[in-house]
């Protein structure tokens, strides 16, 4: 299993928080990360997250208004290490899937992971967003991580074509739950939720069937 050479998702977020102004910080990687597919917390290192850290130490993007925030991985700082060590012990038992946390939202306990028990051929890890307010549930949001990117700035891109979005934020229009049409237009994700893949760490509650059929009706459009 070796890392992708090309992450065009993540460059597509960081020109659209540069071309609409969002604030977005970035660090340089750092030189001893692990290899594509090496344990950390007992679950493999997914090809594209090993990508990315391999260009960023961390990374915060648009969280001006709304925004995402990569763990910090480098030389000096192993949060990514020590998130998952917390996450194992604590809430990725709650899950019937394991999961691999990533990356945040600002202040929320809202969590982006990967799913490596539905890894690609290639071993490339979807991607859910986890909600831990309560009982801790996940909606599939991308493929893999490298497609999360480009579909969280599409969402950038659908939040600021509002108006007074840089006084409201993501008030205003929420992920993933307000853009399920930018699910939609990810073929191996809806045939992962067409097979009930993901159904075993999906809450059962009225609203999500609903947004499940938004998603697979902007994928038949």
């Amino acid at each position: 299993m070796s890392a992708p050479t090309e992450l065009p998702g993540l460059e597509r977020l960081m020109e659209v928080c540069r071309r609409l102004q969002l604030r977005m910080r970035t660090a340089p990687p750092g030189h001893q990360l692990p290899r594509a597919g090496a344990p950390i917390e007992g679950l493999p290192f997914d090809p594209m997250l090993a990508a990315v850290y391999s260009r960023l130490g961390q990374g915060a993007f648009a969280t001006d208004v709304a925004g995402i925030i990569l763990s910090r991985f480098d030389d000096e700082e192993r949060k990514l290490e020590r998130d998952n060590q917390w996450w194992s012990q604590g809430y990725r038992k709650s899950l019937a899937l394991p999961t691999f946390i990533f990356a945040g939202e600002p202040l929320m306990a809202y969590h982006y992971a990967t799913v490596p028990s539905l890894a690609d051929d290639e071993g490339r890890q979807p991607v859910v967003w986890i909600d831990v307010y309560e009982e801790p549930y996940a909606l599939p949001v991308a493929s893999n991580v490298d497609r999360f990117f480009a579909t969280y700035a599409g969402y950038l891109e659908a939040l600021m074509a509002l108006p007074k979005a840089r006084e409201e934020g993501d008030t205003l229009l929420t992920f993933p739950w307000g853009v399920p049409a930018l699910m939609g237009g990810d073929t191996q994700l809806v045939e992962l939720l067409r097979s009930g893949s993901f159904s075993p760490i999906m809450k059962t509650t009225s609203t999500t069937p609903k947004w499940v059929s938004q998603v697979l009706s902007a994928a038949r459009s």
